[in-house]
């Protein structure tokens, strides 16, 4: 023993240097038995592997109850007066995929074509300009009605319709690509969305919707369809009113709801302009999807009373699931009217217009 170092001599640390030892062979032992396991029982470790690491995020859940409060608060009965009038407002519809814009949100919209100074604000004003000119508005509303939070849109008319039968013979002027890129890209820097709208003359949505369908698949960009340039007679844009039925409707809603499947997009919003009684009809066939909410828009101009009972004559009492409400910036004011209608006037009516748009 007098050979052994002194440290070894020692029991208590011979012991201790046993136990490291120990440890040190358990250490590499037990990777192996691990991956003994592994290789086993592949599938339960896979299976085990993927819950940790490749679970998908549990999808939000629509929240009706908050939808059913808002609708209720949207058709604005509190402020009535009458109790005889039938309460058609809400509409019973089908709740939305979750990311639905309405009715948690008003959309405040700038109409026009930037090739065209008398089609709109978009042409009419120098961007910059048109752009403080939508946020002062968006502003206005949140101001008159806190609850309901803002989104800006760029109303882009991509058909325009014309009174030469052009070489289709359809009466229409498809915008270039270049146009509905610059809506797009404007609609970015305002954290926008962008409705194109389309006035198809004498063509059809069957032919036309698809050659917008790049730009209807992209998650911001949603419709507006005008029935008074949807001629259904022989006269040509402009000379007579145009006219949808609830099956052209329905069938635009259609479309965008399987773009809405096949991308997994939120839902679009579908934009119906109107301002007679001929302008749609079967409105009660129109049926509103998960994945496209339907706003019925009073599109006519005039003075604030005119408007008004438009709106009351052939909006509200043919419910479809919103309603939008139309300021033009200059025909509003022809004589005899002297002002415009304001968030204040508007949040007065029976429902509550969730689109507003400005022309």
């Amino acid at each position: 023993m007098k050979h052994l170092s002194p440290h070894l001599r020692n029991p208590l640390v011979l012991i201790v240097g046993l136990g490291v030892l120990i440890l040190l062979l358990g250490l590499l032992v037990i990777p192996h038995a691990a991956a003994t396991r592994f290789d086993r029982s592949s599938e339960t470790a896979t299976s085990t592997l993927d819950t940790l690491f490749n679970k998908e995020p549990e999808k939000p859940v629509f929240d009706n109850a908050a939808y059913d409060a808002k609708m209720l608060s949207m058709a604005n009965y509190a402020s009535t007066t009458s109790t005889t009038t039938e309460r058609i407002w809400p509409v019973k519809a089908a709740y939305p995929k979750e990311g639905a814009l309405l009715p948690f949100n008003r959309i405040i919209a700038y109409y026009g074509n930037f090739y065209s100074t008398k089609m709109g604000v978009l042409g009419e004003y120098p961007e910059a300009q048109m752009l403080q000119m939508l946020a002062s508005e968006q502003k206005k509303w949140e101001t008159a009605d806190p609850k309901t939070p803002t989104v800006p849109a760029i109303n882009y008319i991509a058909i325009t319709a014309q009174e030469l039968p052009g070489k289709e013979g359809k009466y229409i002027l498809r915008m270039p690509d270049t146009e509905i890129d610059k809506a797009v890209e404007l609609a970015k820097k305002i954290d926008g969305i962008v409705i194109l709208d389309i006035q198809i003359g004498f063509s059809t949505l069957e032919h036309e919707l698809p050659m917008l369908e790049k730009y209807l698949a992209m998650p911001n960009v949603h419709l507006g369809l005008d029935p008074e340039f949807h001629m259904i007679g022989e006269d040509p844009p402009g000379h007579v009113i145009g006219s949808f039925d609830a099956r052209d409707i329905n069938y635009a809603a259609e479309y965008m709801a399987e773009l809405v499947r096949k991308h997994n997009l939120p839902p679009k919003v579908l934009i119906v302009h109107r301002f007679t009684q001929r302008m749609v009809t079967n409105y009660q066939n129109i049926t509103p999807l998960p994945e496209v909410q339907v706003v019925m828009d009073m599109d006519g101009w005039g003075p604030p009373l005119k408007k008004i009972n438009t709106y009351k004559a052939f909006v509200a009492p043919e419910p479809v699931q919103f309603t939008g409400f139309k300021i033009f910036y200059k025909n509003d004011l022809k004589p005899p009217s002297e002002r415009l209608l304001t968030p204040g006037d508007l949040l007065k009516l029976t429902p509550q217009p969730m689109f507003i748009q400005y022309q």
